[in-house]
């Protein structure tokens, strides 16, 4: 008997559960193992390692449906920001947000140094100026929310102004995560996943991943990681998705947490500012009096662990001004909390005992 609830959309939490498995069939595993070669018998559509792996596939099913498209799965963050770039043609310009990750900032100035492209770099929350910087733009690439600074882009304005102009648009959706947003229904090309944070979840992985609906812009995608090696392993593609199913009940969490110590921080008296867009589990606050007292509450605390990375089930923070490629318009006291699952009373303990303590 045909079930009409078959034809229902299924929600995220469900799709991040169900997809990228094996057949339901008896004595088939309920997980697609890992699979460890490098050679595959010939006749077939993959027969060498640097093609394609069983472990990555159920990998990109599970995040291309969470994303709705179609994902190509990279050894990293930056391998997969790199692929995109190569997107464009040699000098190509390519729109950016003054504030993003250091490592996007770093490759965009190596590529400008070298001839390959040329960056543009706006105000992301600025859309009028965005559009404007459109007009010779052959990609726009974004964050947002912005890393560290947390603004938050006008993702179907902008997307609507680079088409007009031709434009690939590509954003990085590391801190929302295709839960709290999904920017390819909003009309982007590329959403790029640095899969080392929320969605492996356990500081255990280096890996990335880009999702696009175009089949063009997809086959690109996958013969740039065939022709340069940036291929992911199968245990970080098995990793990553054992961290991907449980991804709605830990971003649930960590966000319920860090909307929480956002209340409670308001008006600490060490603190200038704290930011939060909203939703998602990262906070940046800027401590009062710089770089010193900043850099003295990082290491003042038991639980909050100073790391640069983030997204882990574990709380991490850190001034981002110590790395020197951080753009001067981040306050040199700005800190970067990338919020876990320890129990919020603890970590507001915690915290504002480090807090506390800057006098």
């Amino acid at each position: 008997m045909h079930d009409a609830n078959d034809e229902m959309p299924l929600h995220p939490d469900t799709m991040a559960i169900i997809a990228g498995r094996p057949p339901h069939e008896p004595d088939q595993p309920m997980s697609v193992p890992v699979h460890l070669t490098s050679t595959y018998v010939a006749g077939g559509q993959v027969e060498y390692g640097r093609y394609g792996n069983p472990s990555w596939t159920a990998f990109e099913e599970t995040l291309g449906a969470l994303e709705g498209g179609h994902c190509v799965s990279f050894a990293s963050g930056m391998a997969a920001i790199a692929a995109v770039f190569d997107l464009v043609e040699p000098g190509g310009t390519i729109v950016a947000p003054r504030h993003s990750y250091t490592g996007t900032v770093a490759a965009l100035a190596e590529r400008e140094e070298h001839g390959r492209a040329k960056a543009l770099f706006v105000d992301i929350t600025d859309t009028a100026a965005v559009a404007e910087a459109c007009a010779d733009a052959a990609m726009v690439w974004f964050e947002t929310p912005t890393n560290p600074a947390l603004e938050v882009a006008d993702i179907t304005a902008i997307v609507r102004a680079a088409h007009a102009h031709g434009a690939i648009v590509a954003v990085d959706n590391t801190f929302a995560t295709p839960l709290l947003q999904r920017p390819l229904e909003h009309g982007a090309d590329i959403v790029v996943h640095s899969a080392t944070k929320y969605i492996s979840g356990h500081s255990d992985v280096l890996m990335g991943a880009a999702v696009t609906a175009s089949d063009e812009l997809a086959a690109a995608l996958v013969q740039r990681r065939s022709l340069y090696g940036a291929i992911p392993a199968p245990l970080e593609a098995f990793l990553a998705l054992r961290g991907l199913r449980t991804l709605p009940v830990r971003l649930e969490r960590a966000q319920a947490t860090a909307q929480e110590l956002v209340r409670r921080l308001d008006g600490h008296p060490a603190l200038e500012e704290v930011r939060y867009p909203g939703f998602g589990a990262i906070v940046s606050i800027v401590v009062r009096g710089g770089a010193d007292p900043a850099d003295a509450l990082v290491g003042r605390t038991r639980l909050w662990v100073h790391a640069t990375s983030l997204g882990g089930v574990e709380s991490t923070f850190e001034r981002r001004r110590r790395w020197p490629l951080e753009q001067p318009t981040i306050p040199e006291g700005l800190v970067r909390l990338s919020v876990g699952l320890e129990h919020v009373d603890d970590l507001h303990r915690d915290l504002v005992g480090a807090l506390d303590s800057l006098g």
